[in-house]
């Protein structure tokens, strides 16, 4: 949406009010683009949507193209009579797989057509799922040999041994696509675009990695022979060893990313605006020996990222990418991002630490910056300024003025009268919320992904407040 000035919230859909232990893509999902409208906003930033492993990481998730059954709506389920009721002591899995004994029964009339259009990375996922159950959720590394290495006559014979287990996971997928649609419809007719998350990476234990093994750099075992991560940065002083593996790009090259074009057309159908995850990584990625206990031993190595880029970007032209741009960024970085004219980040948390050239600093932000406060990655901006430095906290308020209102507002009002056109908040800082309301600390593995917005938090009278902001610096 390049020329307009926009604004909008961060808020993962698992964040959203509920009975059951995520938020789902129901009600609330609605209620919260009612709330995007009536403020002015123009944009719903959020996580990566694929179903989650262990620790509950959107980042780890078990499929680049399945969604999260956590966020299935089991209010649209009882509503299109493939659920009776819905029970709040009962177990969401429970009455999931009583929907999809209905379902069996009486199956939608494009349910057909949808197992064969996703045919290409359903098939795989819903035998992955089968079989990681079967085997107590081990890793596909620790099935039998003939399993993990995809014999096909043993596959074969698994599919039909398996047959309710993969039945049920095609109707999964039906419900989390079909309730996404239409969300995303009603969010278009409130003026509300979505904004998705491609992670660059993909988890080991993964249906992208057992199905496909020949693109990514595995030993005969299937296991890794280096894992992703990041050097020691802002965030952790002995880096980030994330235990992704890398890629075999010259695989991907002779294939002409065609595995990179399927996973992006999946989130194609689902955003309108795609931020890629470390960034960095299409220009050089962080090698680290998959035996190395962290991310301080490793290697830069060159990966072929503009020719990546040239085939995303000529089969999704209408799909608005912004690169996540953040960390040690070297100008090669900065010139691949460039000359795809793709928006880079700037957060405000990171602007008051250096002088005055510091990129995030408000005075040195671009037009086709997107400006935050804070990530999910951060702190919530009460929680940063509370345990900042001294002199960084003096440093911040002198540069804001002296405001007379507390934090999180003078940041707020920062970030959205930054000359970057789109300016994303999220919500615990709209709320005003401390550090107990922080969305993920990187370099952990507890506590994280879990924050819950209360019922009731989002009000009229915040919406009015935000969209006064909105309209004064003209992004309303």
């Amino acid at each position: 949406m390049p020329g307009e000035r926009r604004a909008g919230l961060l808020l993962h859909p698992t964040s959203l009010p509920g009975a059951f232990a995520c938020g789902d893509l129901g009600h609330e999902a609605y209620r919260f683009v009612e709330f995007l409208a009536a403020a002015g906003c123009s944009v719903w930033q959020m996580l990566p949507v694929g179903p989650t492993g262990d620790g509950g990481s959107p980042y780890q998730s078990t499929s680049s193209h399945a969604g999260n059954p956590e966020l299935i709506s089991l209010d649209w389920l009882r509503d299109r009579g493939w659920l009776q009721t819905v029970n709040a002591d009962r177990p969401r899995e429970e009455q999931l797989r009583a929907a999809g004994a209905a379902f069996a029964q009486q199956p939608a009339a494009d349910f057909g057509d949808f197992c064969t259009r996703q045919a290409h990375w359903l098939e795989d996922f819903a035998l992955y799922s089968a079989l990681k159950a079967a085997h107590g959720g081990s890793p596909w590394t620790a099935w039998p040999a003939a399993e993990r290495d995809r014999d096909p006559a043993v596959l074969a014979a698994a599919r039909r041994r398996h047959a309710p287990v993969v039945a049920q996971v095609y109707f999964e997928q039906y419900a989390f696509c079909s309730q996404w649609r239409e969300l995303r419809a009603y969010a278009h007719e409130h003026g509300v675009r979505l904004f998705g998350d491609l992670p660059l990476f993909v988890a080991h234990d993964s249906a992208d990695v057992w199905a496909t093994p020949q693109a990514f750099l595995l030993d005969e075992d299937g296991e890794p022979q280096y894992v992703a991560g990041v050097p020691p940065d802002y965030f952790a002083v002995d880096g980030q060893r994330w235990g992704n593996p890398h890629y075999r790009w010259d695989w991907h090259q002779a294939q002409d990313f065609a595995w990179w074009r399927a996973r992006v057309a999946t989130q194609a159908q689902r955003f309108d605006l795609l931020r890629i995850d470390h960034f960095r990584g299409l220009e050089a990625v962080w090698m680290i020996p998959a035996d190395a206990p962290t991310a301080v031993t490793g290697a830069w190595q060159a990966v072929p990222g503009a020719a990546l880029l040239d085939a995303i970007t000529q089969a999704f032209p209408d799909l608005r990418l912004v690169a996540e741009n953040l960390g040690i960024i070297t100008p090669e970085v900065e010139a691949l991002r460039r000359r795809f004219g793709l928006p880079g980040m700037v957060v405000l948390q990171f602007a008051f630490d250096g002088d005055a050239s510091n990129p995030h600093l408000p005075h040195n932000h671009a037009r086709d910056d997107v400006a935050y406060t804070g990530t999910h990655d951060n702190d919530t901006t009460c929680g940063w300024f509370d345990s900042a430095p001294p002199a960084t906290a003096q440093r911040t308020l002198d540069y804001l003025g002296l405001p007379g209102e507390a934090m999180p507002w003078p940041l707020i009002r920062a970030a959205l009268a930054s000359v970057a056109e789109l300016a994303v908040l999220p919500v615990q800082d709209l709320l005003g919320l401390g550090s107990a309301a922080r969305m993920n600390t990187p370099g952990t593995v507890q506590g994280n992904w879990c924050w819950r917005l209360a019922a009731g938090q989002l009000t009229a009278p915040l919406a009015a407040r935000l969209g006064e902001l909105l309209k004064l610096y003209g992004r309303s």
